[in-house]
């Protein structure tokens, strides 16, 4: 696995499986992760990008 099949995970975690972005990109963090300091492989042709996190207001007050 390279760079691409990365790419494809996370087409399929965005897409198929409709995973918030800070989950996308925490699984996409694991795996960069583990090429990079475990499996000691680097990822030259990484062809993705992280998912951008939304901001959220707070809900202070409810209408129950």
């Amino acid at each position: 696995m390279g760079g691409k099949e990365i790419g494809a995970f996370h087409i399929l975690l965005e897409v198929e499986r409709k995973l918030s972005s800070s989950t996308q990109n925490q699984a996409l963090n694991a795996l960069v992760f583990l090429y990079k300091k475990v499996l000691k492989i680097p990822l030259d042709n990484l062809d993705f990008t992280f998912a951008p996190i939304g901001k959220r207001l707070p809900v202070v007050l409810t209408s129950n």
